[in-house]
């Protein structure tokens, strides 16, 4: 054997040995594969709130100022009404905001223009005791109503004493 016939030989054995493993492999057909599920991504994570710390409620409550009762045909404040005042008036410098407008009332006995003047004589007592107390007299205004608006409509000495008064109007 020549040099070149063991060549041959030898490159011959070689293509056989190496063809085979080139040889095409047998195919699965498409349709045998069972297709996978639609799977859908999961969901997202809910989003993480932060906890917001509600304000709490706070209910304001109406300020009601007392009214003030007088003797017959006086405008002098009475001792007993001066504690009543004094709340008043702290109430008053704890909401600056708040206006007052005093009313002056009077009972049915005597003429209008007398009632009227007792009326607006009360309502400035009143007045000049918030003034006096350091209530700001920008924030006070007064009107007297004389007899013209009676809480009670009686016509005897209970119903008469319920009229004399000085009544506190916010504004």
């Amino acid at each position: 054997m020549t040099r070149f016939s063991y060549l041959i030989l030898v490159l011959a054995l070689a293509a056989l040995m190496i063809l085979p493993a080139c040889a095409k492999k047998e195919m699965t057909p498409i349709e045998d594969i069972e297709p996978a599920e639609d799977i859908a991504p999961p969901p997202p994570p809910p989003p993480v709130l932060e906890e917001v710390e509600e304000e709490p409620v706070v209910e304001v409550e109406p300020i009601v100022l007392e009214d003030i009762f007088f003797d017959y045909d006086k405008f002098s404040i009475k001792p007993e009404y001066k504690d009543i005042l004094t709340m008043n008036a702290e109430i008053l410098m704890d909401n600056p905001e708040v206006n007052l407008l005093v009313e002056g009332h009077c009972d049915e006995r005597g003429t209008n223009e007398y009632n009227l003047s007792l009326g607006e004589k009360r309502a400035k007592a009143i007045l000049d005791f918030y003034v006096a107390y350091g209530v700001s007299a920008r924030r006070l205004s007064l009107v007297s109503y004389g007899e013209e608006k009676p809480f009670n409509r009686g016509h005897d000495e209970n119903a008469w004493s319920m009229n004399r008064r000085a009544h506190m109007v916010l504004k």
